[in-house]
């Protein structure tokens, strides 16, 4: 094939040379390559050369081998800016992965390539052609959120059972009906629109003849933190009181005498703590069909 190659004429356009040609220089990979994903480009007939096998997301080759392996004569993509990246990535993917979707997504606005995540030639995971097991890569830049998963109480995505992808869309995801002021980061909607917690807590869904507007309105990070907390029901704060009262202080509350739900009963005493584990009574926190005071 580099006879074939050094025939080209100088200032011709660059042609296919098929994939074969690449085992000369990089054997290791394409001797494997029937395991990538990417093979079915050359395993299905008739697809075209630009669609095809190695030059189908590296373009033609033949100035590439004429060239002696210049990277400047082909698409390399550890050379290529984050959006060029993406947008070769796309030319085959914007289906699967919507290409509005994608590019507006937390990760594309901070010049994450795709091949920042996965590593096309040499993955070393099981799906999705990861460079590293997907909690590592997420970890890779999120820091803050590897820290609390390392909390006594968290889903349990360093042990296996359940991966980041489980919850959030790494490609972006719609806009929520949850939380909308707080736009919440690539979290992936599921069924009806709902929050992915509703895939496992299906008992939380309802409808319920008597809402808890934090959990319809806000969402379920109104009081709990997904990826680690202190406490075993997974709350933003130590203790159920202190959780309650930053809504149930009284302020803004509504009413004829300003005793609207947001207030706290004068017969619950905090200083007493048997008022302080609001949920011993107030059982159905989440939503109830009998008590619009979520009582048991």
């Amino acid at each position: 094939m580099l006879t074939a190659a050094s025939s080209v004429l100088e200032g011709a356009a660059p042609s296919f040379t098929g994939s074969a040609a690449c085992r000369t220089c990089h054997p290791a990979i394409v001797v494997d390559f029937f395991r990538n994903p990417h093979y079915k480009t050359q395993a299905i007939a008739g697809q075209p050369p630009e669609l095809s096998g190695c030059e189908g997301c590296h373009g033609p080759g033949s100035e590439h081998i004429a060239a002696k392996g210049d990277k400047t004569k082909i698409i390399a993509f550890s050379e290529l800016a984050s959006r060029a990246v993406l947008g070769n990535c796309l030319r085959c993917h914007a289906e699967s992965l919507g290409r509005s979707q994608i590019r507006r997504s937390q990760h594309s606005l901070a010049q994450v390539a795709c091949n920042g995540c996965h590593s096309i030639h040499g993955s070393k995971t099981a799906k999705y052609l990861l460079a590293r097991e997907q909690r590592d890569v997420c970890y890779g830049c999120h820091a803050n959120v590897r820290a609390q998963f390392s909390q006594p109480f968290k889903h349990r995505v360093n042990e296996g059972f359940m991966t980041c992808s489980d919850c959030h869309n790494p490609h972006g995801a719609q806009a929520p009906n949850w939380a909308m002021g707080s736009r919440p980061r690539m979290v992936d909607a599921v069924l009806g629109n709902e929050e992915p917690c509703m895939k496992c807590h299906a008992d939380k869904r309802g409808p319920f003849a008597y809402e808890h507007p934090a959990t319809r309105v806000d969402g379920c990070g109104a009081c709990h933190t997904p990826h680690g907390s202190a406490h075993t029901r997974l709350l933003k704060r130590p203790a159920v009181f202190t959780l309650c009262l930053e809504c149930h202080n009284g302020l803004g509350s509504f009413g004829p005498q300003g005793d609207g739900i947001r207030t706290t009963p004068s017969s619950h005493n905090m200083a007493d703590p048997r008022f302080r584990n609001c949920t011993v009574c107030h059982a159905r926190i989440h939503g109830s069909n009998a008590s619009e005071k979520f009582l048991r």
